[in-house]
C-alpha cells in the first residue's frame, strides 16, 4: 500500500512538468472600427464585441495579451487587459514567422489580436493548418489553437455579438 501511495504521489507531482508544454492561444481580429481613416477607433459594436470578448475568455487563464500597435487592435485587447491587469505587448504584423516562434516557445495560454489579412496567416503559422481568408466585414472570428502533447487544436469559433457595421 506504501509503495502504491508512493507511486501516485509521484504521477500527480510530475503531472503539472508534463502539462507545462500544454498551452493555448487565442487568435482575434480586431473588432468593429469606424469609418476609413489611416489608425480608426472602434465604433459603439466593435466596443461591445471587445467587452464580449474579455467575457469569454476570462476564464481561460491568459498570461499575455499581444496587440498590433493600432488603435482598433489596442482597444480590442484592452477590457481583458483592464479585467486581468496584464499589460498589453505589441507585435510587429510584418514579423509574423519570428512571432509565430516567439509564442511557441513562450509556451502560455495568450490573446493576440491582429488584423483581416494577419490573423489567418498567422493562424496558419501556428497551426499548420490552412485557415479561410477574412472579409473586410468578418469580426466574429476567433481562433483557438491548443498545444496538447505536442499536437496542435485548431478551433474556430463565432462570437455571438452581431451588429451592424455602421454603428
Amino acid at each position: 500500500m506504501k509503495k502504491f501511495s508512493l507511486m501516485i504521489a509521484g504521477v500527480l507531482l510530475l503531472q503539472p512538468c508534463l502539462a507545462s508544454d500544454n498551452f493555448t492561444l487565442y487568435l482575434v481580429r480586431h473588432a468593429e472600427k469606424q469609418a476609413d481613416s489611416k489608425n480608426p477607433p472602434l465604433t459603439q459594436c466593435g466596443k461591445a464585441r471587445a467587452k464580449q470578448l474579455s467575457t469569454l475568455l476570462s476564464t481561460a487563464n491568459v498570461k499575455s495579451i499581444y496587440s498590433t500597435s493600432y488603435q482598433r487592435t489596442m482597444s480590442t485587447a484592452a477590457p481583458l487587459s483592464n479585467k486581468q491587469k496584464i499589460a498589453i505587448k505589441n507585435y510587429n504584423p510584418k514579423q509574423l514567422e519570428q512571432f509565430s516562434l516567439h509564442l511557441k516557445q513562450r509556451k502560455e495560454n495568450s490573446l493576440i489580436v491582429g488584423h483581416s489579412n494577419t490573423t489567418p496567416q498567422l493562424t496558419h503559422l501556428l497551426s499548420g493548418q490552412q485557415v479561410e481568408s477574412l472579409s473586410e466585414d468578418d469580426y466574429q472570428t476567433l481562433y483557438q489553437i491548443q498545444f496538447i502533447d505536442k499536437q496542435t487544436v485548431l478551433t474556430q469559433f463565432m462570437q455571438p455579438l452581431v451588429c451592424s457595421h455602421n454603428k
